[in-house]
């Protein structure tokens, strides 16, 4: 590790601190769009060329880009897996999953889960590498077989339960 005093590099934020953490935990976000006149919910199936839980269902998630906001993820990955387009201020907060590790995040994951009540465009699946398909779900029939960490999310946001999950902690 290069330290702060000794590093020649330009810093493109001269008010900033050198990083506490050599690496630092993956930010993800995940999108429940909720249409409550037909109480369903859009699901994504994992496909089989999916880097982890392939057949499983799932809400659109997706890695956060460097510097971009957790909302704009959110709306960036639900436009690219669904078609779905919506603005970034129609999100409502929903949950936030802390998890110790992941299969693309050995040093933790923060996944910050929102719903969405209002959007534009039919749902398709726009990812078939990733996808297998996706589906309009009821919400009083969601599949058994569903990445744990957002199927709790998910019935947590329905249910009205805590809006806050440990994944993985040995506590």
């Amino acid at each position: 590790m290069t330290h702060p005093e000794h590093d020649t590099r330009p810093n493109p934020r001269p008010d900033s601190l050198a990083p506490a953490v050599e690496s630092m935990t993956l930010l993800v976000a995940s999108v429940i769009v909720h249409d409550r006149a037909a109480d369903r919910v859009l699901l994504l199936q994992r496909g089989p060329r999916a880097k982890f839980g392939q057949g499983m269902w799932d809400l659109p998630t997706g890695k956060s880009d460097p510097g971009e906001p957790v909302t704009e993820t959110a709306v960036r990955e639900l436009r690219e897996e669904t078609g779905l387009v919506m603005k970034a201020e129609h999100l409502r907060l929903a949950h936030v999953v802390h998890g110790a590790w992941g299969v693309e995040s050995p040093n933790g994951y923060l996944t910050v889960v929102f719903a969405a009540h209002d959007w534009s465009g039919e749902p398709e699946n726009r990812e078939p590498g990733k996808h297998s398909q996706v589906r309009w779900t009821p919400t009083d029939a969601l599949p058994g077989n569903f990445v744990p960490s957002t199927a709790g999310a998910l019935r947590h946001y329905l249910t009205g339960g805590p809006q806050f999950s440990l994944v993985r902690w040995n506590t």
